[in-house]
């Protein structure tokens, strides 16, 4: 998602290469970076972050608090932190880092191309240019959606920060199902991602609820009746309404310091 970032401020001209300093443990990662977009790169966090206007942590929640300890009072006072780590709270970075203006958002991986959707928020202490100053780098990775509560983000990591990994299982499941009737492979998957993108190129256009446009192609006795009620009792929409629900529990224990390998507390 560092990547994603760079890649999107200079797709956009929102800044220049010389202006983005990258900041990693791996020399080599930089030296790749640094041929392809020119930017400048770092080993060492504080130095990259003493002369940042817009300090943004990328890193895995399990590593952030070595990160923070590393960056403590090497913020500058007029600099904004923006964080795009899963489950960590406003709070936590602010007294992490001893800085105070600290903007929280949960992006997804379409970013990666411009088409992502991020939910962002903003500390008390965040002025209207520095939150400025994150929207802009948000719109560069997709579409943004500023929320006035922190309890939202939790959400976001479920249902569209983890989003495109239940659509791309889903597709998995949908095309194998195509070659066991019968399709090659590659007819397969061709006529999978072609009908989710109409499906939902549609559904942008008719601007009505999906389950009108469900009861559209769902014929009396028809195949889509068939399908749908197999799926019904399958359980399908229950087991998406509790997929996203354990990656929301997933993303709040994350922001309690419960990281990879530990298993959840019993009540």
């Amino acid at each position: 998602m560092g990547e994603a970032i760079v890649a999107g401020l200079l797709r956009d001209g929102i800044t220049r290469p010389e202006r983005i300093l990258a900041s990693g443990p791996r020399s080599l990662r930089g030296a790749e970076l640094e041929k392809q977009y020119a930017i400048r790169s770092y080993v060492d966090n504080a130095t990259a972050a003493r002369q940042a206007d817009v300090v943004i942590l990328a890193v895995k929640p399990q590593k952030l608090q070595r990160v923070l300890a590393g960056l403590m009072g090497q913020i500058q006072t007029s600099a904004v932190v923006l964080s795009i780590v899963a489950g960590a709270s406003i709070q936590t970075l602010q007294d992490g880092l001893g800085h105070p203006s600290v903007v929280r958002a949960m992006p997804n991986t379409p970013a990666q191309i411009g088409r992502g959707i991020t939910v962002w928020t903003a500390s008390p202490s965040t002025s209207p240019e520095q939150a400025e100053q994150a929207r802009q780098i948000l719109c560069a990775l997709g579409q943004e959606v500023f929320v006035e509560e922190e309890i939202y983000l939790d959400m976001a990591t479920a249902v569209s920060g983890t989003g495109p990994a239940y659509v791309f299982m889903f597709m998995e499941a949908w095309i194998d199902a195509g070659v066991h009737l019968g399709f090659p492979r590659r007819i397969a998957e061709q006529l999978v991602i072609e009908t989710i993108q109409g499906a939902v190129e549609y559904y942008k256009s008719r601007k009505i609820h999906p389950a009108a446009l469900r009861n559209e192609v769902t014929s009396p006795g028809g195949t889509s009746a068939a399908a749908l009620y197999y799926l019904d009792k399958a359980g399908f929409r229950t087991a998406i309404s509790r997929a996203i629900w354990a990656a929301y529990e997933r993303s709040q224990e994350l922001g309690k310091g419960k990281g990879e390998g530990q298993a959840p507390e019993k009540d």
